[in-house]
């Protein structure tokens, strides 16, 4: 009897573990969300800076917060980019409202996710992004499951950039813990990690583990990844995300 018992309470305590996180979001109400998707903000936050005074070409990621009770589990991430001298952003990202669930083209690359204000992730620019920003073109028209949509564990939003991320040499970027999707492979289940540096083992999305050097190492069950982040000096909880000193991404020198 004291076997069973004994693997009871470690079942309870990891459970616990994986949803103290979502738990605690939904029940401090720190994650106030619109009572409509209709009425809900889509305006710019101002963090990327104006296309028309900015000469030089941007690639950007950016996450926000999922809609509804979503996120308080995950977030929902996509890509910008604007070319050297042109006059707007070009965001690509995937939602599952529509048959083709890939969306690509002009629009504000900082905007709300239906009320939720975005962060970001990494920002790249000038002769680097210039030279990145074809690649990133032909990894969007290359998206494996581009009539596909499964929020969880996968593909999704976040699958579709991590995918961008890893098809694109150069363009290094780790995603969030919790963005839940972006340990989906597909048939695979061994990548390496949009990080660049570094690998990762799943199962369809539903178990897996990640060693990268941006990325730390994560453990993911049933979507929900908790870990420790050595270089920038953080942890990892499911649902909560990265709480860290250091992000470990590329920002320009004077955002850092």
């Amino acid at each position: 009897m004291k076997r069973p018992l004994r693997y009871s309470v470690w079942f309870v305590a990891g459970l616990f573990l994986l949803l103290a996180g979502p738990l605690l979001l939904a029940t401090s109400g720190s994650l106030q969300s619109a009572e409509s998707w209709q009425t809900a903000s889509r305006d710019s936050a101002g963090i990327s800076p104006r296309p028309e005074d900015t000469e030089e070409a941007i690639i950007q990621v950016y996450g926000a917060r999922a809609w509804s009770w979503r996120g308080y589990f995950a977030v929902h991430t996509w890509i910008s980019t604007k070319e050297a001298g042109a006059d707007h952003y070009r965001v690509h990202e995937v939602t599952g409202w529509r048959r083709y669930v890939v969306n690509t083209g002009p629009g504000d690359p900082d905007r709300h996710w239906y009320g939720a204000r975005p962060t970001l992730y990494a920002d790249i620019r000038g002769e680097e992004a210039e030279q990145l920003i074809p690649a990133i073109y032909e990894a969007v028209a290359s998206y494996p499951f581009p009539e596909e949509y499964e929020a969880w564990p996968g593909p999704n939003s976040n699958t579709f950039v991590a995918w961008v991320i890893r098809e694109v040499p150069g363009l290094e970027v780790a995603l969030p813990n919790h963005a839940i999707g972006k340990d989906y492979l597909g048939d695979r289940v061994i990548a390496k990690v949009p990080g660049g540096t570094g690998y990762q083992f799943s199962l369809g999305g539903y178990f897996g583990v990640l060693a990268g050097v941006r990325e730390g190492v994560e453990l993911n069950v049933l979507g929900l990844s908790l870990g420790i982040n050595p270089l920038g000096l953080g942890i990892k909880l499911p649902g909560v995300g990265e709480l860290s000193l250091r992000n470990t991404n590329p920002m320009p020198a004077y955002t850092r």
